[in-house]
């Protein structure tokens, strides 16, 4: 993959739009990115990440500031990358999520973020994919590499070249992991643990259920006692029965012993069946004897019944024969009912009439209206013409009745033509203030937009103020702590060069000394190992002895003193940067200052804040303002309308007043209202008609009163009474006759049937005296208590067998399943214990942990080739497997071999200029490896973004010869540092400064 141009506009410090030439640095292989620090070096970096990939390392889990601050509100965002790979060459132009002013309605609102991926044709640029997944799906066929592979193997940013170096295993392992792709190893080994646990809980479960299954059958043996010795019937059918408890040693032992207890249970059963048998043929031949003697009580006492029922039947017989008689005179009688219920209804109807003629003579009198002749004829006559005269005074009362509510109708259209026109007047009044109050409004609010339109100049200024306020506190403390660090630095230098000097005196003590050491060992006859000589005539003497320990402990106070001293230079160049950031960001001014114009700006974002509230409430009371004028006009045109309907609807109110008053009193006559004259001719009209009613009625019911007595005494004549009153005396209710009926039915009915019953009992032959149940109840009680017994017996005898039977073949068949299924578990817990690193894996390394060490060979071996070179053939990289302390995984250690001394140290060991060659070659080895799990695509252009201001003039210069070295090939390495030593070395340079209005811009070379 090779880089072509970079463009950034609106991000990270880069406010206008910044343009970088990659293929301008194609002939010298190697260039470098300079710049104070602070002005934006490793945004180059970002940009080309974040085009790329969408996202920025650094900005991972914190706030993804990618916009830069020093962009307007209408300031475009946006990066363009353009590259090559073996598939074509591609431009990626991405822009991040961002907030901008609204283009309507005022406000603020959010950018989305795009993306787009174009291809090179030979003619011009051709979209290729313009939506973020497509892009991204694109993007990962072309490119092959993940985004951690990425900043491996072509952007080797800050800090990542000792981090891989220094980790501990799990931190290795983490970054392996994301770089090879290894998870799927990880996943293999958690589904074998869960299988392996499965397994486990299955097998456990299953024998579980044969141990408890095992158990409830030997508590059933126990309980049912078939664990002791064996009855004599037992001992017939199992000559060598063994309680269970002295077999219960292993599973199927266990279940052998049970097995011969079912026996025994199984033979119980059988005898408590057979007395059940026998008990139950004893009751039912003592059930059979009491049901016949039961019946014969039966039969006896229904006999003495029957005969006492029959006596009582015989002495109601003359009862019997009377109630017969009085129901055929009542039958006779009923026929003649019609007749005389006639003739009494007739005359009870004529009396009535009679009644009702004397009160209507009295209510007519009561009128005092005077008739020639009083007849039904002149009466209906009388009424007619009074009913003609009162239907033309209805129309009066109507209104008469009516006088109260047009009075109040009259009022209420009076009190709305004054309602309107008060409102009409109460409106103009209102109408005529509107004016001034708008100017009013409209200028308050004009005031108060103008105020609140410096909101996002005064957020901006706020915000600035707040960081240098931040800013000039942090330098503040940032002082005082690199004051301390400086000291720390001061003392640890102090106490190196105090180890190295001593460590010298020690080795070139032990070196002087060699010879008495030598000499020391010496024995008289035995060869000497310098110059193999069996005679030793003058041996030097060991005066000063320094021993190897002494040397070792020397140097490891040197190691320790080194590392301290590393430490405290990295700290202190650290704060130093960080110092440097901060003064720039604080601008020149003092905690107070800052305080003070952050308060201002604080102050100002408030009122300008308020001040766009004043605006919405002024606007809102315009739109009232102007909505109150609207409706006001509307209301004075209704109100208008109003009136004119008020006054018209009152004009007919008055006219229709007028003539209903000369009705009435046309109607009135000489009663004081119509409605009184109307109800007196009322009266008189009810009571003519009431008494033309009733002559009419009195005449008619006479002559029905002669026709029924006529029909009555005919009837009589002919049938066998002698009068009326004996017609009445013989008659009787239909209940009557039905009663008497029954009665004689019924006793005719029963008499036949107790002749029927006592027919056939009197022929049994049934003893006279009572018949006694107690002794053959008594002997049925007993059979059948028996009969129970043994049938409970027998219940339990087999259920005990049964229930017994069921547990044992329960128990053997998962005992027999268990055995298969124990052999599959150890099987699977033992591969399983493999992957994990548990048991026999003596390493314990996991099979994630074992893929990914024969990676770590691999990259140890390809870093090896650079640094044997870059450290004059000293150190050299080595992949340990040692066992970890503590249980830890074992299998991605690295040590470092020293060819001085012969032996292997830790990596932390080293000074800060070999951690730095260390790690240089470590990252390059690195990057090499997870090239060519990617396919072994080409790197054209590598990126190295680290802290070369550590190294000494002797490191640095090893360390610009790897570099020279990976231009081999056609590859462009662009190298970011503020090094003086590197900026004289390397001629190509791009330049980032920073402006002084802020934002930071990139100069390329001329």
């Amino acid at each position: 993959m090779r880089l072509h141009r970079l463009e950034v506009e609106g991000f990270g410090p880069f406010r206008e739009r910044q343009t970088v030439d990659f293929d301008a640095f194609a002939a010298d292989g190697i260039f470098l990115i300079a710049g104070r620090t602070g002005a934006g070096k490793s945004s180059i970096l970002d940009a080309v990440c974040f085009g790329l990939y969408g996202s920025v390392p650094r900005y991972d889990g914190g706030e993804k500031r990618l916009r830069s601050d020093h962009c307007g509100p209408d300031d475009p965002s946006e990066v363009v990358v353009e590259f090559s790979t073996t598939a074509g060459r591609f431009r990626v132009t991405r822009s991040p999520e961002y907030p901008r002013p609204a283009k309507r309605g005022g406000g603020m609102t959010k950018q989305p973020a795009a993306v787009a991926l174009d291809e090179w044709s030979g003619e011009g640029w051709v979209g290729r994919a313009a939506r973020a997944v497509d892009v991204a799906n694109e993007l990962d066929a072309i490119l092959q590499l993940s985004q951690s592979q990425f900043l491996q193997v072509i952007l080797l940013a800050q800090n990542r070249f000792a981090r891989f170096l220094l980790a501990d295993s799990k931190e290795r392992q983490a970054l392996l992991r994301r770089l090879f792709g290894t998870e799927r190893f990880e996943d293999i080994q958690t589904r074998f643990e869960e299988r392996r646990k499965a397994s486990d809980d299955q097998l456990s479960a299953r024998l579980m259920t044969v141990t408890t299954r095992i158990e409830e059958a030997e508590s059933v043996v126990e309980a049912a006692g078939l664990s002791g010795a064996p009855s004599d019937a037992e001992d017939a059918d199992d000559d060598a029965p063994v309680p269970v408890e002295a077999h219960a040693v292993t599973t199927d032992e266990r279940l052998e012993a049970l097995r011969r207890a079912l026996a025994r249970a199984e033979y119980r059963a059988e005898r408590a069946q057979a007395d059940r048998d026998e008990a139950e043929q004893l009751s039912t031949t003592a059930d059979a004897a009491l049901a016949t003697r039961r019946e014969d009580q039966a039969a006896q006492r229904e006999r003495d019944r029957a005969r006492v029922a029959l006596n009582l039947l015989d002495e109601e017989e003359p009862q019997i024969s009377a109630a017969r008689a009085e129901l055929e005179r009542a039958r006779s009688a009923e026929t003649l009912r019609p007749a005389i219920a006639a003739a009494v209804k007739a005359q009870r109807a004529l009396a009535a009439a009679a009644e009702s003629e004397t009160e209507a003579r009295e209510r007519w009198k009561s009128l005092e209206v005077p008739l020639p002749e009083i007849t039904a004829a002149s009466l209906e006559e009388w009424a007619a013409a009074r009913t003609e005269e009162r239907g033309s005074w209805q129309h009066a009362v109507a209104h008469e009745a009516r006088a109260t509510q047009r009075a109040a109708e009259l009022a209420k259209a009076r009190e709305k033509v004054a309602a309107a026109s008060a409102r009409i007047q109460a409106d103009e009044g209102e109408r005529a203030t509107l004016p001034a109050l708008r100017v009013e409004l409209t200028t308050e609010r004009d005031a108060a937009r103008r105020a609140a339109d410096r909101i996002d100049d005064l957020a901006r200024d706020r915000d600035r103020a707040v960081a240098r306020r931040t800013a000039a506190a942090e330098v503040e403390r940032l002082t005082a702590t690199l004051a301390t660090a400086e000291a720390e630095f001061a003392a640890a230098n102090s106490a190196l060069t105090r180890a190295q000097t001593r460590l010298s005196d020690l080795l070139q003590r032990r070196l002087d000394g060699m010879a008495g050491e030598l000499a020391g060992a010496l024995v008289p006859g035995e060869a000497c190992a310098v110059c193999g000589s069996t005679a030793h005539p003058a041996p030097a003497a060991h005066i000063d002895p320094v021993s190897a320990d002494d040397v070792a402990v020397a140097q490891q106070q040197r190691d320790a003193a080194a590392d301290a001293e590393r430490e405290a230079a990295e700290r202190v160049t650290a704060l130093r940067a960080e110092l440097a950031t901060a003064t720039a960001q604080a601008e020149g001014r003092g905690v107070a200052q800052a305080e003070t114009e952050l308060s201002e700006a604080n102050s100002a974002h408030e009122e300008a804040a308020a001040a766009g509230g004043r605006v919405a409430e002024a606007e809102a009371r315009l739109a009232e303002l102007d909505e109150r004028a609207a409706r006001l006009e509307h209301e004075r045109t209704e109100s208008t309308q109003a009136l004119a309907s008020a006054r018209e609807a009152l004009a007919v109110l008055e006219e229709r007043e007028r003539e209903a008053d000369a009705l009435i009193a046309d109607a009135r006559g000489g009663f004081d209202s119509v409605a009184e004259r109307v109800e007196a001719a009322a009266a008189g009209i009810a009571a003519a008609q009431h008494l033309a009613e009733a002559l009419a009625e009195v005449a008619r019911r006479t002559g029905t009163v002669e026709e029924t007595r006529t029909e009555r005494d005919t009837a009589i004549e002919r049938s066998d009474f002698d009068g009326p009153d004996a017609v009445e005396t013989a008659l009787r209710s239909a209940s009557e006759r039905d009663r008497l009926e029954a009665r004689i039915t019924e006793h005719a009915v029963q008499r036949e049937k107790e002749k029927a019953i006592l027919l056939p009992l009197e022929m049994r032959a049934l003893p006279e005296d009572p018949i006694d149940l107690a002794p053959v109840e008594e002997a049925a009680t007993t059979a059948r208590a028996a009969w129970k017994d043994q049938v409970d017996a027998a219940a339990r005898a087999t259920g005990i067998a049964e229930r017994l039977s069921d547990l044992i073949d329960r128990a053997a068949n998962e005992h027999a399943r268990s055995a298969d299924q124990a052999k599959e578990h150890e099987v699977l817990k033992g591969l399983a214990d493999a992957i994990a690193g548990r048991a026999g894996n003596t390493h314990r390394m996991t099979l994630e942990t074992f893929v990914l060490a024969a990676e770590l060979e691999e990259i140890v071996d390809a870093a090896n080739r650079r640094l044997g070179d870059m450290s004059t053939g000293r150190y050299q990289l080595r992949h340990s497997d040692a066992l970890a302390a503590r249980g830890a995984a074992s299998g991605l250690g690295i040590v470092v071999f020293d060819a001085f001394t012969g032996q292997t140290r830790p990596a932390q060991s080293l000074s800060g200029g070999e951690t730095f060659l260390s790690s240089l070659a470590l990252a390059l080895g690195l990057a090499e490896v997870v090239t060519a799990r990617a396919g072994g695509i080409t790197l054209d252009t590598l990126f190295i973004d680290e802290g070369f201001g550590s190294l000494d003039a002797d490191t640095l210069d090893v360390a610009m010869r790897t570099l020279d070295e990976l231009r081999a090939g056609g590859r462009t390495v662009g190298v970011i540092s503020h090094v003086e030593a590197m900026q004289e070395q390397i001629p190509a340079q791009l330049r980032v400064e920073q402006t002084d209005a802020g934002p930071s811009r990139i100069v390329a070379p001329a």
